[in-house]
């Protein structure tokens, strides 16, 4: 059907391109007036030729990362990786796996951050591995250790042990990336092993619901299975965004890949080094939107938690945390979560009408809490 609306569309196109050049200009245009606006300069006066030199210079920097379970246990066989499934180098996996004794859990990417081999990926791509093995883009393996993960973020530090510093990239600031902007992204898409793609910033400030923390850059360089962990990069060389995940009917790039923005990642990478673990605050609320996003409203406290002991009620508006104002209940876990444990918060409120300030105890947010 489709076809034949082609071909009969395309019949009737000389007639209809005659019709129109017969038909007398119209009189809301007068006969002299311009068809086209005068010269402007352009917005974007260059772009990349090409991107080899960004290549040259921060692949060596991203790795693969393959992840393995011991296969003579059955309750942690899994099947073979989306990153690999369906691809020539499906049965090489698991003939390689089979030889090891081992069962292939998942392939992904992730890149080198200290030269004494500190290495970002994705939480979900080294979770519940009995063995990491990191191929750096030489093709040199080594094992990796975890040296700390965070589930609601999705993001993980491992290292590797080399004779030698490695190559390495650095942070570049996030909040400089505007829409429109180029970026590049690399990892291991499909277990092929190194590639890069370019394309640009499609949307900022992106909520896929995979936590009450989702901020993604939406990237429309062609992300795939196996990317996750990876890198996106600036122009400059500077990791600005860490490649997570991708929406697809088709289980390949549709065009629509997501990134934590690297002023998300980089000051939990960072913590992650230290403690190996992130200590994140908690109100003990269920909280709802307004209709104005003027405040937040207070649904339901936890008995015995930091904010029933604070004395905070249902119906109560919280306006603000200190200085910073709270347009929505994102907003509000997000700023509470970045409290250290013990700390005191100030608590703008509106109670009945009335503007009051409550000061309240953050405490621990429990284990296994998704909201």
């Amino acid at each position: 059907m489709r076809r034949m609306v082609a071909h009969s569309l395309r019949r009737a196109a000389p007639a209809l391109l005659l019709l129109l050049l017969a038909c007398p200009p119209t009189t809301a245009f007068a006969a002299d007036a311009p068809l086209f606006a005068p010269p402007m300069p352009p917005l974007v006066a260059t772009g990349p030729l090409t991107f080899a030199p960004l290549v040259r210079l921060v692949v060596p920097a991203v790795v693969n990362i393959a992840v393995t379970q011991d296969a003579d246990d059955p309750h942690k066989r899994q099947p073979v990786p989306p990153g690999v499934k369906g691809t020539p180098f499906e049965r090489r996996f698991r003939d390689r796996m089979r030889s090891r004794g081992e069962e292939m859990l998942g392939a992904g990417s992730g890149f080198i951050i200290d030269p004494s081999g500190v290495i970002v990926t994705n939480n979900h791509v080294v979770g519940e591995a009995d063995r990491i093995t990191v191929s750096l883009s030489d093709g040199t393996e080594f094992p990796a250790r975890l040296l700390g993960s965070d589930d609601l973020t999705d993001i993980a530090v491992i290292q590797i042990q080399a004779p030698h510093p490695l190559p390495f990239v650095t942070w570049g600031d996030s909040r400089q990336i505007n829409v429109g902007d180029w970026i590049m992204a690399a990892g291991n898409p499909f277990g092929l092993g190194s590639s890069v793609t370019a394309g640009i910033v499609s949307a900022r400030g992106r909520d896929i619901g995979a936590s009450p923390f989702d901020d993604f850059l939406q990237l429309d360089a062609p992300i795939n299975p196996g990317n996750s962990g990876g890198p996106s990069f600036n122009l400059s060389g500077q990791v600005v965004a860490l490649n997570t995940a991708i929406v697809s009917p088709t289980g390949g790039s549709v065009g629509i890949g997501f990134g934590i923005p690297s002023e998300i990642v980089a000051p939990i990478v960072a913590e992650l080094r230290r403690t190996g673990h992130i200590d994140r605050g908690w109100l003990g609320v269920t909280l709802a939107d307004g209709d104005t996003h003027d405040g937040v409203r207070i649904t339901d406290t936890d008995r015995g938690g930091p904010a029933q002991q604070a004395r905070l009620r249902t119906g109560d508006i919280v306006l603000a945390v200190g200085e910073e104002p709270m347009d929505s209940s994102r907003t509000l876990i997000r700023t509470i979560a970045a409290e250290h444990p013990g700390s005191t918060v100030q608590l703008k409120i509106r109670r009945r009408g009335a503007v009051l300030t409550v000061a309240v105890v953050v405490a621990h947010r429990p284990e296994g809490m998704d909201d």
